[in-house]
């Protein structure tokens, strides 16, 4: 995981060394630019695939063709089968991107799994940008003229770009010649299971896939652990995995004293025989991390912001032993997890509700999973949100993704697991993270307490008008540290709810 810049047909004038500082927390092992052909390209750093060959800017035998990537090509081995490993010089995942753009062209990009921003460069003036499919990997970009900036955060931007700063696209990629276009969708036609058996064997058989793909690693990886159903399994799925390694897989939970998200992560810690971290909280300790939080998730949504003061602690503590972390993201969004969901009886309502979620999961939680991780040098993996799992949950039937009898959700993904998890874990109704860690219960009150009572009359540059005295004082904090920074150009659907 690692913090890009780059700069399209600018002056050597330095803005992509400034930029580039501004994204240390992302790299902290190294720094890496160089001028390619019309364009500079900077990389910041987080040693986690060929620690001792894999830093960037990644370059081709014959020295005129570069890469910088920020994240993780998780069928770089595949690749390397398919391309010849006679092209590579390293161990490095992202030396793949690299070798398949120079072979097959900027549509290459399509196939890449894993979650990424990458940039290929060369000499002869050629740039190849592009964005991971769900858009786990963050990307925005700012043009001006003939000069067009790429960064991995919003803060990289120079204050006087601010205004004209966008989200880039998931799932598209972009040259100066061809401009912008998409190369794949997440919305893919697909026969429905016709049994349930058949679907219960092919979600077990992908998630334990997608986990296994994520412990790609030269460093040790962990996992956040609620004590939720999908955080749950991620670690019971993960327990097995590395069983017969040596080490014992280590979890983190977060949450205030006597939290049911604690109490039941230790229940699913000790069954498992993790190496369990907890990282309790108080009101006091959330208040003053609270503007913190708000800089670094760049967004001033109040559910977001309630989750992202937990899992920055929680990052925290995390950073203190591992490099990487795997969490439960996209479980609700696959299979209808929220309660909101209830309310669709609909089939093709639902399957096309569920469908909207995970494209825009890149505005929301994927935000705040990057951010708030990558604030200590930590990288978030999504299993959940592998594309052939995706696929998979595509193909269950939308009525089977309804509550059961008794009104659980997710109930197929359940089933599916059996066995794997105590009992009363399996089978735990689901609660938002900010209320099982307690966020939610401290954190409304106090932000409402900075906010006056005319707050509906007030507005925050750039910024829509706040639904609640809580959002506000977000949005304020918003602007105090991304001045210039418009909502609409920035965070999609959710700027304007």
């Amino acid at each position: 995981m690692c913090g890009i810049v780059v700069d399209v047909d600018g002056p050597d004038d330095g803005i992509g060394a400034r930029m580039l500082a501004r994204l240390g927390h992302r790299g902290p092992d190294d720094m890496g630019e160089r001028r390619v052909g019309r364009s500079w390209i900077g990389h910041a750093r987080l040693s986690i695939v060929d620690l001792e060959g894999g830093g960037q800017p990644l370059v081709d035998r014959d020295g005129r063709r570069f890469v910088i990537c920020n994240g993780e090509i998780y069928n770089h081995r595949a690749l390397r089968e398919r391309l010849g490993h006679d092209r590579f010089l390293t161990d490095s995942d992202c030396e793949a991107a690299l070798h398949a753009v120079a072979a097959w062209g900027p549509s290459a990009v399509a196939e890449l799994k894993g979650m990424f921003a990458v940039c290929v460069a060369d000499a002869d003036g050629g740039v190849v940008m592009a964005r991971d499919l769900l858009g786990i990997k963050p990307l925005y970009w700012a043009r001006r003229g003939e000069r067009t900036l790429f960064a991995s955060e919003l803060r990289a931007f120079e204050p006087e770009w601010r205004r004209d700063v966008r989200t880039f696209p998931p799932g598209h990629v972009w040259t100066p010649e061809d401009g912008l276009r998409p190369f794949g969708t997440i919305a893919e036609e697909a026969d429905l299971f016709t049994t349930r058996s058949e679907a219960v064997e092919a979600v077990r058989a992908a998630l334990i896939t997608g986990v296994r793909r994520r412990l790609m690693a030269d460093v040790p990886v962990g996992v956040f652990l609620s004590g939720g159903l999908d955080s749950s399994l991620v670690a019971a799925i993960a327990t097995r995995e590395v069983a017969g390694s040596g080490e014992r897989l280590r979890s983190f939970a977060v949450g205030l004293a006597g939290s049911p998200d604690l109490a039941a992560a230790r229940t699913v810690a000790d069954h498992l025989g993790l190496e369990h971290h907890e990282r309790v909280y108080d009101a006091t300790e959330a208040a003053a991390v609270l503007e913190r939080a708000v800089a670094v998730t760049e967004s001033y949504e109040p559910s977001l912001v309630r989750s992202a003061v937990p899992n920055y602690l929680l990052a925290e503590l995390a950073a203190l032993h591992v490099k990487v972390v795997l969490t439960g993201e996209g479980a609700d969004e696959l299979f209808a997890g929220y309660d909101h969901y209830r309310d669709i009886a609909d089939a093709e309502e639902l399957n096309a509700e569920l469908v909207r979620n995970v494209a825009g999961l890149h505005d929301l939680n994927l935000q705040r999973c990057d951010r708030v991780t990558m604030a200590h040098g930590l990288e978030a993996r999504v299993p959940f949100l592998d594309l052939d799992l995706i696929a998979v949950a595509q193909r269950v039937p939308p009525p089977w993704k309804l509550p059961g009898p008794t009104g659980q959700e997710k109930r197929l993904l359940r089933e599916a697991f059996e066995g794997w998890l105590p009992h009363e874990t399996l089978w735990r109704r689901k609660a938002q993270f900010g209320d099982g860690s307690g966020a939610s219960t401290v954190l409304p009150e106090y932000a409402a307490s900075l906010v006056g009572p005319d707050w509906e009359s007030e507005r925050v540059d750039g910024l829509p008008a706040p639904r609640s005295r809580e959002e506000l004082a977000y949005q304020r904090i918003f602007a105090d540290h991304l001045a210039g920074i418009r909502a609409d150009q920035v965070l999609g659907r959710f700027a304007t709810a």
